[in-house]
């Protein structure tokens, strides 16, 4: 995969919402995420599975439940520098559609 690949899998707001929940969380399953994001089930679901298509999430089987988890360290490492970046640079435009 290459940097641009990458970034099309993770540069949607559930999605990147749902990784930076992982990287703090470490594992969770789809009804963590639909509480803690308040997103619906289908649509979490639908996000996660996107994820681990990319090999960005990986999921084991505990129960009925799926546990997903960031597949390596450098990808939680990634989310953790993107997080922290963003908030340190400051607002460059306050028009909705420049990003």
């Amino acid at each position: 995969m290459n940097g641009v690949s990458l970034l099309k899998c993770i540069c949607d707001e559930t999605r990147f919402e749902i990784l930076e929940l992982l990287q703090k969380n470490k594992e969770l399953c789809v009804n963590d995420f639909v509480e803690k994001l308040e997103k619906d089930q289908p649509l979490v679901s639908h996000h996660l599975k996107t994820l681990k298509k990319c090999g960005i999430v990986r999921s084991r089987d505990e129960g009925k439940k799926a546990m997903y988890t960031i597949s390596n360290n450098q990808l939680s490492e990634l989310i953790s520098t993107v997080t922290k970046t963003s908030k340190k640079i400051p607002i460059l435009c306050s028009d909705d559609k420049c990003c």
